[in-house]
């Protein structure tokens, strides 16, 4: 319990110091308001401007593609790593096209699905997908060989021994690709909704900077920052539950 409260010290400590040389003048308040007046707009002034609709739309664009994109990545990093047919097919592909920034292809995205929630979604799955199918490809490398062996003499099937064996040995290094793909999707959607969005909360950011109207900017920045330690609090929780093998931290 301690441990888990030393995770909020930090981000006190800078808000506080934040506050104070608002306070005092330090810092310019026209660019940098104080915490307490943002949290004040957040809480009372925000959803009367309509933030609750913004943070629902981002949502959902945010959970569909993330869960597209990281099941689609554990499906084939699993499949690359079980086959060197599909692995000799799949990798120079992946190889070629995770280098490319994933914005780059924003305008093409849009082009082939539109300018609604499904190019946004589209977007977060595609950011997702490489980190997850790359850290389960990882992980499916790393069991040992004599586990294979093993199921091969014993002739257990093929999807008992993806279940009982591949998965669980590969959990770690998917919770990995997981957490990250929660930050990058989160980055995905907010760019994604720069552009040719009318409402979310990468369209309240951008709408907020063309207004000069700062709290709200920084209204959504917190929202953003708040989604990511949810997200990526609720996948530790989750993970400690499915590998409970695993050193607690």
């Amino acid at each position: 319990m301690k441990a888990r409260l030393t995770y909020f010290i930090s981000p006190i400590v800078a808000l506080l110091i934040w506050e104070v040389c608002s306070r005092t003048g330090i810092l310019d308040i026209r660019f940098f308001p104080a915490p307490s007046a943002i949290f004040y707009h957040l809480i009372f002034v925000s959803p009367e401007e309509g933030i609750i609709n913004d943070i629902i739309a981002s949502l959902n664009r945010l959970l569909w593609g993330y869960l597209a994109g990281c099941l689609l990545g554990i499906i084939f990093g699993v499949g690359m790593g079980l086959s060197n047919t599909i692995r000799a097919v799949v990798y120079p592909l992946v190889a070629l096209t995770y280098p490319i920034p994933k914005i780059a292809v924003l305008p093409l995205i849009m082009l082939i699905f539109g300018i609604g929630d499904l190019a946004k979604m589209v977007m977060v799955a595609v950011g997702c997908f490489f980190l997850v199918l790359i850290n389960t490809l990882h992980g499916v490398d790393s069991i040992e060989k004599i586990y294979h062996d093993v199921a091969a003499v014993y002739k257990i099937k093929r999807h008992n021994f993806i279940m009982k064996v591949i998965l669980p040995g590969s959990l770690p290094a998917i919770f990995a690709g997981l957490k990250l793909a929660v930050g990058y999707s989160l980055v995905m959607v907010v760019a994604a909704e720069f552009s040719g969005a009318d409402k979310g909360i990468g369209f309240l950011i951008w709408q907020s900077w063309e207004t000069f109207s700062i709290k709200s900017m920084y209204a959504g920045i917190f929202v953003i920052g708040t989604m990511g330690f949810i997200f990526s609090y609720a996948l530790h929780a989750l993970e400690r539950r499915l590998i409970p093998w695993r050193p607690t931290q």
